[in-house]
């Protein structure tokens, strides 16, 4: 049996944020089993440690891949060591497809992670294409490992119904955002073509978020909100080749895997 837990990230209630299931293991199973167990899960990310004394190997399936970063199922992660697997620690780092990834507790309880800057591209791309995918024409769009569609208002990425069928024609996820109300800045996620139709928070999608508001908005400190259904809250600081995502975690359940 595979220990199994369920947490919601980037949220201090249950039920919002984004779910990720974390599944620690004594030695890497085959990758046809680990993509099976996240089919079966059927969330935007499950999470594999392998691993112990505050050092894991860190893996994360999408229902129909193998992914090269996330930052939810990292939180959630983080927050299995620090409350099940080692109690009382402080700090974690995993190795990863994306180098090394740090985790601290913070004394307020949140965890904040330490991930990769990837800031895009400063010129815009033909942004017809996205137009039409998007049923909204932004006014921008820059390549980064996901498009970033850029938007005038919070409004106008709240608005938006995509075409599914068409995003996945673009070949990449699309993280659309805008200037917020109340937070520095406001994004949403589609990913139809790794199996997220769209996510409810995404961390990954902030190591560009956050150093493309950093630079519009003159700052290097700055809270972004996914505002999917579920939402979530991710502090933001750009610090040179790396930025730090911050954020509270619930946890939801807790079991075991037979097959």
């Amino acid at each position: 049996m595979i220990p199994i837990y369920q947490c919601d990230a980037f949220t201090d209630r249950v039920f919002g944020g984004n779910p990720a299931a974390v599944c620690p293991l004594e030695s890497w199973l085959d990758d046809d089993v680990l993509a099976a167990i996240a089919l079966e899960n059927n969330l935007s990310e499950t999470a594999y440690l392998v691993g112990g004394a505050g050092r894991y190997e860190l893996r994360w399936f999408t229902p129909a891949v193998e992914v090269d970063l996330c930052g939810h199922a990292t939180l959630a992660s983080s927050w299995v060591v620090f409350e099940r697997l080692e109690p009382g620690s402080t700090e974690v780092r995993f190795e990863t497809r994306s180098g090394e990834l740090r985790a601290l507790r913070r004394d307020d309880g949140a965890i904040e992670l330490d991930f990769p800057s990837r800031p895009p591209a400063r010129e815009s791309v033909d942004t017809a294409p996205f137009a039409d995918a998007l049923g909204a024409a932004p006014t921008a769009v820059h390549d980064a490992p996901y498009w970033l569609a850029i938007f005038a208002t919070e409004g106008d990425v709240a608005a938006l119904t995509p075409d599914m069928a068409k995003l996945t024609a673009i070949g990449r996820p699309v993280v659309c955002t805008a200037p917020g109300q109340d937070v520095d800045f406001v994004s949403r996620f589609f990913g139809p073509t790794v199996g997220v139709p769209e996510d409810p928070v995404t961390g990954s999608a902030h190591c560009s978020l956050a150093p493309y508001w950093a630079e519009q908005l003159g700052k290097t400190e700055l809270q972004g909100r996914q505002i999917s259904a579920r939402s979530g809250d991710v502090g933001c600081a750009v610090r040179g080749d790396r930025v730090t995502l911050a954020g509270a975690v619930t946890p939801y359940l807790e079991g075991r895997i037979r097959f």
